[in-house]
């Protein structure tokens, strides 16, 4: 949904800015020394046809950032190349020609009204404090006071647009930690539902969400937001065993062909089941492939190397770590040692080779977890597990 809205915001505000900008220039340029002021028709140097220049080869740009999802550098890229051609035109159009310094377009003012609407602080210095600087050096090079009155105007502007832009983030902010509450809840309610019908994986979800997150975390360099999908996600990553039948899922013996056959498919069944969930949707590939294998024997979709996502390799490793060292109805748990030397025979065959060396690094931290967690405990969120 966010990245849907940035694109449309962005489209619509590029929009705009090319009509005002344009627009404004035609008006004061053009019609409004033909009809209203004696001031000489045109623009004021043949520089200016360097911004229109500009601006026109900046389309095929956004274009093609806006192709590769790129769309949160668009606005930066847009402004900072349209700020620094201002800059340049305007001193090159007066500097050393005696003439009263008559520039600037409407569309500055535009710029700063419209900041509020990205949500980004650091946007929002980026524009306001670029077009006051552009103003305040041109009074400096052309030496004339007037510029500063237009530099000090925008400052109040830029005041009043950051009291918006600070009650739209606490909006946003309201609106995000209620979602996150609601998706917490659901998450909560299913581990929940797994651990009634499997007992024998009580605590199974959170153990391995914590080891596959500090694991992650060694190899990849997360947001906050990409951090709580990836941890809700290996949270869910055995939700399609709501589907298996009981007998199968406690049986205390070993599974038939057929049985093993219908375990195999709760991997399908769990990312089927949260494919339209936010939050969690950008993860997708930890439930679905958390199963698969280095050398293509896994399941469901028989991926075989890189072919597995970077995720899901981090989870089987994680997972299979937490299976060995728990319960099950079948068997006792094995020792933390034991698990180890198992994943490192695992190394090139079940589980990728490189981040199996991250693991061996970070073994010592699952080791104190395991050795602290409280077996009675049934979760602890994510915030809890960064203490």
């Amino acid at each position: 949904m966010i990245p849907f809205e940035e694109k449309r915001t962005i489209k619509w505000f590029l929009l705009f800015f090319y009509l005002i900008y344009f627009g404004y220039d035609i008006l004061y340029y053009y019609v409004f020394p033909a009809f209203m002021s004696h001031r000489k028709i045109g623009l004021p140097s043949p520089f200016w046809y360097f911004n229109y220049i500009v601006l026109a080869a900046l389309i095929p740009v956004v274009y093609f950032l806006n192709k590769k999802n790129k769309q949160d550098k668009i606005k930066y890229v847009f402004f900072i190349t349209f700020i620094i051609t201002a800059f340049i035109v305007d001193v090159l159009s007066y500097y050393g020609r005696g003439e009263s310094y008559a520039s600037g377009n409407m569309v500055e003012v535009y710029l700063i009204l419209t900041l509020p609407i990205f949500l980004s602080s650091r946007y929002f210095w980026i524009v306001s404090l670029g077009i006051i600087a552009k103003y305040f050096l041109i009074g400096f090079i052309l030496d004339t006071t007037y510029v500063f009155l237009a530099g000090s105007l925008t400052a109040i502007l830029t005041i009043m647009s950051f009291f918006l832009l600070v009650r739209f983030q606490g909006y946003v902010k309201a609106i995000s930690a209620s979602y996150d509450n609601q998706l917490e809840g659901i998450v909560k309610g299913v581990i929940a539902t797994l651990e009634l019908k499997d007992p024998y994986t009580r605590g199974h979800s959170e153990r391995v969400a914590y080891y596959a997150l500090i694991l992650a975390k060694e190899i990849i360099k997360f947001t906050k937001k990409e951090e709580k999908s990836f941890y809700n996600a290996c949270l869910l990553h055995d939700i399609g065993k709501v589907h298996i039948p009981d007998t199968i899922l406690m049986k205390p013996g070993k599974l038939t062909t057929e049985e093993f056959e219908i375990i195999k498919t709760h991997p399908v069944v769990g990312a089927n089941a949260v494919n339209d969930v936010d939050g969690i949707r950008d993860c997708i590939s930890i439930i679905r492939s958390h199963h698969e294998r280095w050398d293509g024997k896994g399941y469901p979709d028989q991926l075989k190397g890189e072919e597995i996502p970077l995720l899901a390799r981090v989870t089987a490793v994680a997972d299979a770590f937490d299976a060995m060292t728990s319960s099950r109805s079948y068997r006792a748990a094995m020792s933390n040692e034991e698990a180890y030397n198992r994943i490192i025979e695992g190394q090139g065959s079940q589980f990728d080779p490189k981040i199996v060396e991250e693991f061996k690094k970070i073994f010592p931290k699952w080791v104190k977890y395991h050795e602290k967690y409280p077996w009675t405990k049934k979760y602890v969120p994510v915030e809890e597990v960064k203490k």
